[in-house]
């Protein structure tokens, strides 16, 4: 049996990166996909054919995550489609990174917009159903950064800090009505971004990570499914850290 099997999956940003392998490997364990990007790319495709070769359904919605309406509009359309949602992951986000003294208040506050606005925007509106179906799994792609910060990256740490906090109250508010919500913390992960890293520095990253080694999207993946998953049916209001023991 696969460990989605029959489950209706909402991912955002996910057309790239962390999200693409959430979608990919979400639809390898039989789950329906529904995934958003705020443009319509060239991978999009790829994607949804991807997830359709493996005997389940694909949609993809062109959509703000950082808009409230674009949110209710793409989770009421999933539900319409679908006839449910049972997990929904926020994994859209972006980085404008800087030293606080030179960051300016609109590069705060896009960062906070994209990043934390976006998950309180789709968790409201995914939890109307989820509390009718008396079940539903929130899974938060949060950051390191978030947990332990990072010079040069106030509004990135404070964003993913607030999906922490976030992530433990939206638990504790809905736990009576079966909706889990949990946090996953990526350390440094090989994606396309991570990829045009000189070597020399992703050397120096090597050598803060016990495991010795960067982490994939495949080992993001695996956490997600976990938490999707009924295996993960006594966790929540937890964060999970995958950074190859980074931070401890």
């Amino acid at each position: 049996m696969k460990l989605l099997a029959g489950k209706v999956v909402l991912i955002t940003g996910a057309t790239r990166g962390i999200g693409r392998g959430l979608a990919e490997s979400f639809a390898q364990q039989g789950a329906d996909i529904a995934f958003t990007n705020i443009s319509q790319t060239e991978t999009v495709a790829e994607i949804q054919s991807f997830i359709e070769s493996q005997g389940v359904r694909a949609r993809f919605y062109e959509a703000n995550a950082a808009s409230f309406d674009d949110a209710q509009r793409v989770i009421d359309d999933v539900v319409a489609t679908f006839g449910k949602i049972d997990v929904l992951v926020n994994n859209a986000g972006i980085t404008i990174d800087g030293l606080l003294l030179r960051m300016t208040e609109e590069q705060w506050s896009k960062v906070i917009h994209v990043n934390l606005d976006s998950a309180f925007y789709h968790i409201k509106h995914a939890i109307r159903h989820m509390m009718k179906q008396r079940s539903g799994s929130i899974i938060n792609i949060t950051s390191v950064v978030g947990v332990d910060g990072n010079a040069g990256q106030a509004n990135y740490a404070a964003s993913k800090a607030g999906m922490i906090g976030l992530t433990k109250s939206v638990a504790k508010e809905l736990g009576s009505r079966n909706i889990r919500c949990n946090a996953v913390a990526p350390g440094f992960i090989q994606t396309e971004m991570t990829a045009v890293l000189p070597e020399k520095e992703v050397e120096m990253w090597k050598t803060k990570i016990p495991l010795q080694r960067p982490g994939t999207k495949d080992d993001v993946s695996n956490v997600c499914l976990f938490l999707a998953s009924d295996l993960s049916s006594y966790v929540t209001g937890q964060v999970l850290h995958c950074d190859g023991g980074m931070i401890m």
